[in-house]
């Protein structure tokens, strides 16, 4: 499997749309603001600047993709006018891999403009925008070019599946039923992975600015517990359910495996430590429910979102979103709608009879040495 050229989101504007079904990262991305604001805070009144360089890696499509960037600026305008100082030019850089639904943000790029200019009392600076398709393990911007980055929800997906777990028979990430190499398989590619962007990263960020990253992360060291590695788990037995049906074969099952790794806190950090070309300011992690609808209304976002009241349906749907073009090019389209209706009645018969399960978010702030 060619990573960079499946893995992407679902595109458009469908039922199996990732801009119709992200709602968990949406809330995830309101959670973690103050962290962003915070970091902004700090670039902005430490060094203020005629122009601002801003770059949203794994930028995805649909309503989340403006979010942080419509945050940062309306930000940066309120601390222009507590400052007394004038609005920066503002230069945006919208990164993902080049499967991404680039079109999409083009054509919304102009509303999103126009609505913003009208929520910012006097408009904004000259603002520019530049869609960067490439993999962000590796170099993407000139030398000492930007001022702050930020990541959410895209790091926690591998460069490619890590080597060596062809013994990993049945399941499709890490399960209490993995082999211990493939638990250390998983982990080294995140080592090199990780350290990888931080390399890049170092290159691209000047000296004293800001980077801020959410993964989809684990509580515990321990990665093959519920906390890092279930909702893949229910995914693997529906597809076994299908190969004891004799639907897809067995070895289609055993030879795929999703390039993703729940890091813990501990590792997020001993890499930036290891690197050594950041400093930490703060590791933050919280929770959010599989069913991110569940006691959140998505009315006090900032843009509207499809919700199911199946609780197995919505989950079902936010994974399909993100997983459905891994499955498509290693299974074939014909049996995508078995696997997904097998999956939503596992979700709605496990979360009816256990407690509420969670995934937890990291996010780390840092500063460019």
């Amino acid at each position: 499997m060619e990573v960079a050229q499946v893995l992407h989101m679902n595109g458009g504007m469908g039922e199996s749309s990732y801009a119709n079904n992200s709602l968990l990262q949406q809330k995830v991305l309101c959670m973690t603001k103050w962290v962003r604001e915070e970091a902004v805070s700090n670039l902005y009144r430490d060094v203020p600047r005629g122009s601002l360089a801003i770059a949203d890696l794994g930028c995805s499509s649909g309503p989340n993709t403006f979010f942080v960037v419509s945050e940062v600026i309306k930000h940066v305008e309120r601390l222009c006018l507590v400052l007394k100082i004038e609005s920066p030019q503002y230069t945006i850089f919208l990164n993902d891999l080049p499967g991404n639904d680039f079109n999409n943000i083009f054509k919304s790029l102009g509303s999103f403009k126009n609505k913003l200019n009208t929520e910012i009392v006097g408009g904004i600076g000259p603002c520019f925008f530049n869609g960067v398709p490439g993999s962000f393990y590796g170099r993407l911007f000139p030398p000492k070019s930007l001022h702050f980055v930020h990541s959410s929800y895209s790091l926690h997906w591998l460069s490619q599946v890590p080597e060596g777990v062809e013994n990993n028979k049945g399941n499709i990430y890490l399960s209490t039923r993995s082999p211990p190499n493939v638990f250390k398989a998983y982990y080294h590619q995140f080592q090199r992975d990780f350290s990888m962007f931080l390399k890049c990263r170092a290159e691209e960020v000047v000296e004293g600015g800001y980077m801020v990253l959410t993964f989809s992360g684990r509580k515990v060291e321990d990665p093959s517990t519920k906390d890092g590695c279930y909702i893949w788990e229910l995914l693997a037995i529906a597809l076994n359910h299908m190969v004891s049906e004799r639907i897809i074969k067995e070895e289609e099952v055993d030879s795929f495996n999703i390039p993703y790794y729940s890091a813990s806190p501990s590792e997020v950090e001993r890499e930036i430590v290891k690197e050594g070309s950041f400093n930490i300011n703060r590791i933050n992690v919280c929770e959010v429910n599989w069913d991110a609808s569940g006691g959140w209304d998505p009315m006090e976002s900032e843009s509207e979102v499809l919700v199911s009241g199946d609780r197995g349906y919505s989950v079902a749907k936010f994974i399909r979103a993100v997983a459905e073009p891994l499955l498509l090019s290693h299974f074939g389209e014909d049996i995508i709608e078995q696997v997904f209706k097998r999956y939503q009645q596992i979700l709605t018969d496990r979360m009816s009879k256990e407690k509420t399960q969670v995934i937890n978010n990291i996010t780390v702030s840092m500063t460019r040495k």
